[in-house]
């Protein structure tokens, strides 16, 4: 009985240990955590004023996705032999010097995709790779500053394809106007006197025009996180139906280093475009600006991401 008694109470003072150890060790978790937690806000802090400093500030993210497949006597689809494949990717890069008095913002977005499908049965069809998503814009611009958050600025922005119909079309805004920036990393340019150059080979409906230029740019980084929203407008002073906009977003989440996970999207409105291919169908789905079914283009990409 008494060997008993003395087991149970030694099992007892083993658990009162092992809880005071217990207690003792998340005591001391918590005294680290705060600390580190402490350390962060400083270093965050600190980031912030190096950030504020004068001088270039660059940086680029990008997505790149991808698959190749290869089928032989696959019976059950309609094309029992082939060989398929999907490649694209897109880049955001900025370089802008911030300086007290003025300031020089430079950016680049492209997202282009290539896409095959080779039915090895037939020997007449396309077994290459061929551009589909094609989307090319730089811009650039300079400002002196009037306030802390408001600057008389200049703006260049050139947006074409790359990879189909180079420059055909290709469009050139040049403005002047104000910049307003109401808070880190929002750029609001307002431009009413932008002059809108479109480049095109042939006769066709493209035509340039003057008219006002809006754009809005948010690019940051977050933890993980990198995101990039741009939007891009320009009203036609001579007709509506040479207006256009464009709307871009890019997000970017990093899993591993350098590597994450991409989403890409945009939209487009641009009645000269649509215009254009429908009076390029056979037979032409319109003609002219009246009968016009103008709508919305779109375009998404998912992939793996890389942070430059």
């Amino acid at each position: 009985m008494k060997k008993l008694t003395l087991l149970f109470i030694f099992l007892i003072g083993v658990n009162s240990i092992q809880a005071q150890t217990k207690e003792e060790l998340q005591a001391q978790k918590a005294e680290k955590q705060a600390a580190a937690n402490a350390a962060q806000a400083e270093a965050n802090a600190i980031q912030a004023q190096i950030d504020a400093l004068p001088g270039w500030r660059t940086g680029a993210f990008g997505t790149i996705g991808g698959s190749i497949s290869n089928f032989n006597n696959w019976y059950a689809q309609g094309a029992p032999n082939n060989s398929s494949g999907n490649i694209g990717f897109t880049l955001n890069a900025h370089a802008n010097l911030i300086e007290e008095k003025f300031f020089w913002r430079n950016a680049l977005s492209t997202n282009l995709n290539w896409v095959k499908l080779d039915n090895k049965d037939i020997d007449t069809d396309d077994d290459s790779f061929n551009p589909t998503t094609d989307v090319f814009n730089i811009s650039s611009l300079y400002g002196r500053n009037i306030t802390k958050k408001l600057a008389v600025s200049g703006l260049m922005e050139y947006r074409t394809t790359l990879l189909n119909n180079f420059n055909d079309p290709g469009y050139l805004d040049l403005g002047v106007g104000a910049t307003w920036t109401p808070i880190d990393n929002l750029i609001v340019v307002i431009h009413p006197l932008n002059y809108n150059f479109v480049f095109s080979s042939g006769d066709t409906v493209f035509e340039s025009s003057l008219g006002a230029k809006i754009l809005a740019d948010y690019t940051r980084q977050i933890g993980a996180v990198n995101f990039k929203t741009n939007l891009s407008m320009f009203q036609s002073y001579k007709s509506s139906d040479y207006s256009n906009w464009t709307w871009t977003n890019s997000f970017g989440y990093t899993l591993w280093k350098m590597i994450g996970v991409g989403f890409d999207f945009g939209l487009r409105n641009n009645k000269q475009e649509a215009l254009n291919y429908a009076l390029a169908q056979t037979p032409a789905e319109a003609t002219g600006f009246d009968d016009l079914d103008n709508k919305l283009q779109t375009y998404y990409t998912v992939g793996l991401s890389y942070k430059f």
